[in-house]
């Protein structure tokens, strides 16, 4: 016998032993009495125990060894089971399901602490034409509608956390794409400044250079002129030529 089968025998026997947490609440009675559709409760009523016993099932016992989403949607399908079942008191095809059934073994046959919770709301396993079933007992009709109520409970409490996360996400998505468009104006702010100081550059360089004066043209002198036999510049200027022998003989 595995750990599982070893887990749910133990919760038979302490069912058993125990009996039904209200035995008078039953889905139909003889007296035609409206069947309860809901546990409606207040703190630490005579219900009070058994309640925490479903929220231990629960949380822990669902939440602790799947990861998150495993665990709330093993938990969402056990509330449409408990639901059909409570919508539909007199109509045996929604009071079983089917443990080889692909969805039913991947989010409750197959995730911890599931299985046991379902025993727990009422259903018990029988073999019906060969084939295996967990079959409603409606002697459990309060422990189903106490399961229900816990069941609800996690769900709009995960509902509430789903909520603030995705809004935590939304606000840090939301801040991650305005530090981008911060640092893209920044850039371009910084691509402006830089394009704005180009051009006052340049029109400084162009008015400084149009304050400074024009250079004069440079005057060209012109080439020393001799005049013949003798050893004077008609000009004035330069070396005269050495004297020769007719200058110095009178």
């Amino acid at each position: 016998m595995g750990d599982r089968e070893t887990r749910l025998a133990a919760i038979e026997n302490r069912r058993k032993s125990t009996g039904p947490s209200s035995p008078a609440s039953a889905p139909v009675s003889d007296s035609g009495a409206a069947i309860p559709k809901a546990h409606n409760y207040s703190n630490f009523d005579k219900d009070h125990d058994r309640r925490q016993e479903f929220r231990r099932l629960a949380d822990p016992g669902i939440t602790r060894p799947n990861s998150r989403e495993v665990a709330y949607e093993a938990i969402k399908t056990l509330l449409t089971i408990a639901g059909n079942v409570i919508d539909h008191p007199d109509e045996d095809k929604y009071h079983k399901f089917k443990p080889t059934n692909t969805a039913i073994r991947r989010k409750i046959v197959d995730p911890k602490g599931t299985l046991e919770y379902a025993v727990e709301l009422g259903f018990r396993p029988e073999v019906i034409d060969f084939q295996p079933y967990y079959i409603f007992h409606k002697s459990r009709w309060n422990d189903l509608l106490i399961g229900h109520a816990v069941l609800k409970e996690f769900e709009e409490r995960e509902a509430e956390k789903e909520q603030r996360l995705a809004k935590a996400r939304a606000e840090e998505k939301a801040a991650i794409e305005a530090q981008k468009e911060k640092t893209r104006l920044a850039f371009l702010d910084d691509r402006k400044s830089k394009t704005q100081l180009d051009e006052r550059e340049r029109e400084l360089r162009a008015a400084r250079a149009a304050r400074l004066p024009s250079p004069e043209p440079e005057t060209e002198l012109a080439p020393p002129q001799y005049m013949p036999g003798s050893g004077h510049l008609l000009s004035g200027t330069g070396t005269p030529p050495a004297p020769t022998n007719d200058d110095v003989i009178d």
